[in-house]
């Protein structure tokens, strides 16, 4: 009977709808308002650009040799950073092309050869996902001190994670490491001051929206000012902030979890690789995975929410993929969602030989078709991934409703993740608590219909009464509770649906009960090999240093200009850190961490004093 009903209600809502629009399109489109955080007025669906799509197509990359050998010329002192920003060192074109079925980039330089990397495999998958990119955000403004990186420069959109380098130091020994952490010879770590400027700075241009800021390292946590970083962000705006952390601390100190969320923390991006100790090998720490669930332990039941993030690297923790969505299914009561990151050779892994990166290489379309297999095709590799752009048509809708308020509107735009579908697609599902029962989102609602309606209701920009009335009956005719999972019914899915826009459907934001929705993330950062320009451009994990806002790429791998930022700012050699502030606590060489006992970890402050605790063992 139920299934009748479903039945009808769908089909009247699609009749309610193309009756609606009949009149609706009609009519002349209603101006975008013009909010005081955007650059102008909001964007119709015909005004976004769109990156270079589809295949053969060609790009700008850069030559994996030239670019090593002119950052360590110049962090020689050898060749001025003038060259680096306008001198277009080891920039090669690339082209992109279908092969024997896979997807691969292929580039040649004059002085060391040709270079060809994998991108997918899986050309349709590649496909799909770019067909379903709703295109840019606005053009940046006012960014010239921000943004001052010559081809590196981010040009479009805000972001949606920004990201902080607090110190370079770690208490782990990992291997892959974007940063190389522990073993470049020299500390960098920002003071609180600087953290100020660089939040001040964040947003001072336009468009200003909502970002979460991520405190990053090293380890984050090991920085004196992370309480007082986090409280800071909060007073600039900022509604969501986050660490990407190893989470060791919270587990040696499960008050400094407390502390933390009373300080403004909301997230740990947490650094998780298996569900065995055994697949955490790799991480040098012999029982890393008892000590990652006292973490856990620790985070939860402070209110911290949690997102594991993956690392995935072919033939050392692939198999992972399907038990960790597993786990994360089991723990949907603690944890939000999971971001998979196929391994990028930066870093300690830069000079990683060619034998050895394409063994290990690993796309997210490997990822799409392991959790097809995985889950027996519940999880369905072309009707479930969307780019992680596609949330954008999401943003578009929050900040035309927000707009209506007038002047009651935030003085920050929504977030808005517009990156290029390269970087990373995802999948929603949907999770039942108590009974664990879940599926995709896209097996009991036309996402795909959902987003072309939403562009229709944007771009027509009627007021708040009728944009409601066309988002609820979008909701109706794309739902189908016959195929939703036990207990999922239409008003439960409104909720998470709200919920999800900051609470701009309903008015207002519920906390969220049985059911929760998950996000099932695959972000694949680029490397030398890799490297397009396209991407860099369209950056929304920007990097905020000393020298304004570099895309994570850029800043990571590509130029790298981590190393030449750090080398400008350092605060101290390793050597002399040590002796004036002591040695930090290193968990490495394959052995385990004792965790038994809860002791309190001081912080300590700028002035050069050994002070034991706080991971400083010793002063010599």
């Amino acid at each position: 009977m139920a299934g009748v009903v479903d039945a009808v209600v769908n089909e009247l809502a699609n009749l309610g709808w193309h009756g609606l629009q009949a009149v609706n399109m009609r009519l002349p489109e209603t101006p975008s308002r013009s909010p005081e955080w955007a650059p102008g007025p909001l964007l119709k669906t015909r005004e976004r650009t769109m990156p270079p799509l589809g295949w053969p197509r060609e790009t700008d990359s850069l030559c994996p040799r030239c670019v090593v050998e002119t950052r360590q010329a110049i962090l020689r002192g050898e060749r001025d950073l003038a060259d680096l920003v306008h001198g277009h060192i080891g920039e090669v074109k690339a082209r992109i092309a279908e092969e024997d079925g896979r997807l691969l980039i292929r580039k040649t330089c004059p002085n060391h050869g040709t270079f060809e990397d994998l991108l997918s495999i899986d050309p349709e998958f590649s496909r799909i996902i770019e067909s379903r990119y709703p295109g840019r955000d606005f053009r940046t403004l006012g960014d010239e001190l921000i943004h001052r990186h010559g081809t590196s420069s981010i040009k479009y959109g805000r972001g949606a994670v920004l990201t902080i380098d607090l110190t370079n130091r770690c208490n782990m020994m990992c291997n892959p490491c974007f940063m190389d952490a522990n073993q470049v010879g020299y500390v960098h770590e920002l003071t609180l001051d600087e953290i100020k400027e660089i939040l001040d700075a964040s947003i001072s241009f336009k468009p200003r929206r909502q970002m979460s800021v991520q405190f990053s390292g090293g380890e984050p946590t090991m920085s004196p000012h992370f309480l007082e970083a986090c409280r800071y962000a909060k007073e600039v705006g900022y509604y969501s902030v986050q660490a990407a952390t190893n989470g060791l601390r919270f587990a040696l100190e499960p008050e400094f979890a407390f502390a933390a969320k009373e300080a403004g923390f909301d997230m740990a991006y947490f650094q998780f690789d298996g569900v065995s100790n055994d697949a955490n090998k790799h991480r040098h720490i012999s029982n890393l995975f008892d000590v990652k669930l006292k973490a856990i332990e620790a985070m939860h039941a402070a209110g911290i929410d949690i997102t594991p993030v993956t690392t995935v690297v072919n033939g050392v923790n692939d198999t992972q993929v399907g038990p960790l969505l597993d786990f994360l299914l089991a723990n949907s009561d603690k944890m939000g969602g999971i971001s998979f990151q196929p391994v990028s050779f930066t870093g300690r892994d830069e000079d990683i030989t060619d034998e050895d990166r394409r063994r290990q290489r690993y796309t997210i379309s490997h990822m799409a078709h392991e959790m097809q297999r995985y889950y027996d095709g519940k999880i369905d590799a072309y009707r479930d991934w969307y780019p992680l752009g596609a949330m954008g048509g999401f943003t578009a809708l929050a900040d035309h409703l927000r707009a209506l308020n007038g002047p009651d509107q935030p003085t920050f735009g929504g977030l808005c993740c517009s990156c290029h579908p390269n970087c990373g697609s995802s999948v929603l599902l949907v999770s039942n608590r108590r009974t664990k029962v879940w599926s995709p989102i896209t097996q009991f609602f036309d996402m795909e219909r959902f987003m072309k309606d939403i562009a229709v209701i944007v771009d027509t920009g009627r007021g708040k009464k009728l944009t409601l009335t066309q988002v609820a009956l979008s909701f109706l005719r794309n739902f189908d509770g016959r195929k939703a999972p036990s207990g999922m019914t239409l008003v439960e899915f409104l909720k998470l649906f709200n919920g999800k826009m900051g609470g701009s459907v309903m008015g207002s934001k519920e906390r969220e009960q049985e059911w929760t929705s998950l996000w099932v993330g695959g972000m694949w950062f680029q490397d030398l090999w890799t490297y397009d320009f396209r991407r860099t451009e369209m950056c929304v994990i920007p990097y905020a240093t000393q020298e304004g806002e570099i895309s994570f790429c850029a800043y990571n791998t590509g130029i790298g200009w981590r190393q030449i930022v750090e080398n400008m700012h350092m605060v101290a050699r390793t050597k002399d850190w040590f002796e004036t502030r002591g040695r930090h606590k290193i968990y490495a060489g394959d052995r385990p961490m004792d965790v038994a006992g809860v002791r309190k970890l001081p912080v300590v402050d700028d002035t050069p004093h050994t002070v034991l605790g706080a991971h400083v063992t010793s002063s010599s």
